[in-house]
């Protein structure tokens, strides 16, 4: 399918590895040139390298933490006249209800909530005036269902939900749909790093620890990044435009929930 988005321009956050890299190629596949942002930038130029010499499409890197200000500040003195935006970034560590204090929620809500937040007030104004956008939250399926270990994530993520639920509704009319997806496990390193700490708490091989994991999914295996990136590319494409405001579940069925 043509996607009808070549020569466009996207901003895809926290893309050097992971869900992220899985956007950036599939947006890249469509011929989509991009604005590749991380933190680390040797992972990041590696990323864009092979991106620019599988697919031809110009390729820009920002190594810069877009959790601050002065990260976002750099990231959209390059970025400024994107047509879409992808928000991605890592989530907070797992724990427990009482290890969490005030400032570890303050910086889960500046990571997962607050930084989209201003680069969609940043981003969408310039879409709106040009008639055409797509903004792509990457959230999580505790949205749907809270994942005890994750109260930060799940905090964060679904104030971001809220915002998104009354702002995409007010610039559909623009031409600009604003859309969450909520994956479940994927084979990257935050499921690496969650097997870990299964893998410990239990006293179990990580091999064992993935096992019970995937015992829980209906599709019986993590999801790829490969398809994680194609829906996205989908959401971001000229036949999404009558999506505005949905949580997609990309969870191998593991949400058990009719709506």
């Amino acid at each position: 399918m043509d996607l009808g988005i070549k020569g466009k321009r996207a901003l895809v956050c926290a893309s050097s590895k992971g869900l992220g890299l899985g956007c950036a190629r599939a947006l890249a596949e469509a011929g989509v040139n991009l604005v590749m942002n991380a933190r680390g930038a040797e992972a990041l130029e590696a990323s864009a390298a092979a991106i620019r010499a599988d697919y031809g499409v110009d390729v820009v890197t920002v190594a810069a933490d877009v959790t601050t200000e002065e990260g976002r500040a750099r990231l959209l003195a390059t970025a400024n006249d994107v047509d879409i935006l992808v928000n991605n970034a890592g989530g907070p560590p797992p724990g427990k209800w009482t290890d969490w204090e005030r400032e570890d929620f303050i910086k889960a809500l500046d990571a997962n909530m607050l930084t989209p937040i201003a680069l969609i007030k940043a981003l969408v104004p310039g879409m709106m005036e040009r008639g055409w956008g797509r903004v792509v939250n990457i959230t999580s399926q505790s949205v749907k269902a809270p994942i005890a270990v994750l109260g930060l994530s799940n905090s964060a993520r679904a104030g971001l939900t809220g915002y998104v639920a009354g702002t995409s509704r007010q610039v559909a009319g623009k031409g600009v749909t604003i859309n969450n997806m909520l994956p479940g496990i994927h084979a990257t390193d935050r499921a690496i790093s969650l097997d870990t700490g299964v893998s410990e708490a239990q006293g179990i091989s990580m091999e064992e620890a993935r096992a019970q994991r995937c015992a829980g999914i209906p599709a019986g295996r993590y999801g790829t990044r490969e398809e994680f990136g194609a829906t996205c590319a989908f959401l971001c494409s000229q036949h999404a435009g009558f999506i505005v405001g949905q949580n997609i579940l990309l969870d191998g069925g593991g949400v058990n929930a009719t709506l």
